[in-house]
């Protein structure tokens, strides 16, 4: 019995040591956010990095899936005699959840791995112990920066990601479905709230901070050669997608709860 106990409580104490480990680096970072000295340059770096090269993949991911959703939209309103709620559904759709939670994923499949192999490289090169006896702080000078660029960035990369996204349901519903443009165009402003939006980009927000929390640290915890560094960007980029998905759970269950 106590075998068995052991089985299932060893995966558990180690999830919860990993967790209390990620909350105090999350609370160093903040801790060194307001406080100099401010690396400027590398924040006008990691913004480009993040946010501008990351706009084509969003793009893309947010038209397939907006044109997708109308499609969809459109046959199960079909069985209701409901086709009608095709702008509607699909601007409340991406602004609320699929423009955010895709556009997370996506960037986390792309600027997590980045940072988790870069941090982990310098960490393997001994950079990160160069920039310490040179009396720079490594959280300061390669984190913060990412953390604070990615989270400016993915509210920006949500919004392009909505309006995109709302533009391929309404190419798909003119060209393919036969609705009127201009009708189209105006359901979807009638029924679509700020708050719609709103929610999306503090969404957008969290998931930023997520996604580059996740790549500085497991860049941070990887573990020396090829094969450390390999395993922190496989780490960062699963870690945090499951934290993704579940922080949109728990917002939308704040802002959306009845």
């Amino acid at each position: 019995m106590t075998g068995i106990l052991g089985a299932f409580g060893r995966p558990v104490l180690q999830a919860l040591v990993a967790l209390g480990r990620v909350v105090l680096f999350a609370g160093a970072i903040l801790g060194h956010i307001l406080r100099p000295p401010f690396y400027f340059r590398e924040l006008g770096h990691s913004i480009l990095q993040i946010g501008w090269y990351s706009l084509p993949v969003v793009g893309l991911t947010a038209i397939f899936t907006g044109g997708a959703l109308a499609l969809q939209i459109y046959a199960g309103g079909a069985r209701f005699n409901a086709e009608s709620v095709v702008p509607s559904i699909v601007a409340i759709g991406m602004t609320r959840e699929l423009g955010p939670v895709l556009g997370g994923l996506m960037v986390a499949a792309r600027v997590a791995s980045s940072i988790a192999a870069e941090i982990g490289t310098m960490k393997v090169t001994e950079q990160i112990d160069a920039l310490v006896t040179l009396s720079t702080n490594p959280l300061k000078y390669l984190a913060v920066p990412r953390v604070v660029a990615a989270t400016l960035s993915m509210p920006v990369l949500v919004a392009v990601g909505d309006a995109i996204g709302i533009m391929g349901g309404w190419l798909v519903g003119t060209t393919r479905l036969d609705f009127n443009s201009a009708t189209y165009l105006k359901n979807t402003a009638d029924f679509l709230e700020a708050w719609d939006v709103g929610s999306g980009l503090v969404k957008g927000a969290v998931f930023g901070f997520i996604v580059a929390l996740m790549g500085c640290y497991h860049g941070m915890q990887s573990a020396r050669g090829a094969q450390g560094v390999g395993a922190a960007t496989k780490a960062a980029v699963v870690s945090a997608s499951v934290l993704i998905l579940a922080a949109n759970y728990v917002l939308t269950e704040v802002f959306f709860s009845t």
